[in-house]
């Protein structure tokens, strides 16, 4: 690993939980790889909160372990290094909805280095899919009612579950205590918490994007009205860092929110653009295996190859072995 990523990721370790600096000399690698040893009484549920993961992330990163039994002594990979979304601005809130994450990009003080602050979320199921696109949070509420949409009465009274009209704030309140609401047409879309935290990380809710309670506790006191928010589905994320290319995938998800098959010609189009202006060796094999396994861990796919002709970035590169 070369000094300026490990430098990167000092910076990350040293930074607040949840909240990175960014390196502005090259694509955003955030955070460090992790473990955890599991006891008698934990689930995956358990392991996932208090390392700021969500259900998805947990499992993608350690299959075959059981939810609910995984046992004591266990030791567990957590995928708490990531790559920041690069096709998109580091402006305001962008959520990846196959990622099942969203980060947050505070506005930079002067003289400052800029940061990012990440949470784990819960996105739209199938046939209640998140929009995809650019909005802007349009309210904020502290302890706020619910109030179903038809449809989704309509759902619960099919089930045998009917609901009020209006849920008040309280336990019972699917919204949890802080609601945000963006502004897309259409629908009542929010960034909210929630009365049932294991639920956090699935594909679960009716459209909204829902966080830990303690997370968009943190969240709503830092986000202003106005703030923009992008939500993207980017199931393959890459980046340099420095002479590495990192890549990271997810299963993807189409407009319906099912999951698809990995796209190998979209994985190869995206390697060579990366790797267009650069001499590098590209591990093909990983790459695709990297896609195929979709666990969310980042890993070196190219390595840039310093010329022997190149007098200047061959001595900057010191000895070759």
């Amino acid at each position: 690993m070369t000094a300026i990523t490990l430098l990167a990721l000092a910076l990350a370790a040293a930074a607040p939980a949840a909240t990175f600096v960014l390196d502005e000399g090259s694509d955003a690698l955030i955070g460090l790889p992790g473990f955890d040893t599991t006891t008698p009484d934990d689930t995956l549920f358990d392991v996932a909160r208090r390392n700021g993961l969500g259900y998805e992330e947990i499992v993608r990163a350690n299959p075959g372990v059981d939810t609910w039994l995984p046992g004591g002594g266990r030791r567990l990979t957590l995928p708490t290094q990531r790559i920041v979304p690069g096709d998109v601005a580091h402006v305001g809130i962008v959520i990846n909805l196959p990622e099942h994450r969203l980060y947050y990009f505070p506005v930079r003080k002067r003289g400052a280095a800029p940061t990012v602050i990440t949470y784990p979320v819960s996105i739209g199921r199938m046939d209640w899919s998140t929009p995809i696109g650019v909005t802007q949070i349009v309210a904020k509420n502290r302890n706020p009612a619910w109030y179903p949409p038809k449809s989704v009465q309509e759902e619960h009274q099919a089930n045998g579950d009917p609901i009020p009209a209006v849920v008040p704030p309280g336990p019972d309140n699917p919204l949890g205590a802080y609601a945000m609401r963006l502004g897309i047409p259409g629908g009542a879309y929010l960034i909210h918490g929630t009365n049932k935290p294991a639920g956090v990380g699935m594909q679960v809710t009716h459209g909204c994007m829902r966080l830990y309670p303690e997370d968009i506790e943190a969240l709503f006191s830092l986000v202003p009205l106005k703030t923009a928010v992008r939500i993207i589905n980017e199931p393959v994320k890459i980046g340099w860092v420095a002479d590495e290319l990192y890549m990271e995938a997810y299963r993807p998800l189409n407009r319906m929110g099912d999951p698809e098959e990995p796209d190998l010609k979209l994985l190869e189009d995206m390697l060579l653009k990366a790797t267009a202006r650069r001499p590098v060796a590209i591990d093909w094999d990983l790459a695709r295996q990297t896609l195929q396994e979709a666990r969310g861990i980042p890993r070196v796919v190219a390595i840039e190859v310093i010329s022997e002709t190149d007098p200047a970035r061959a001595a900057a590169a010191g000895p070759q072995p």
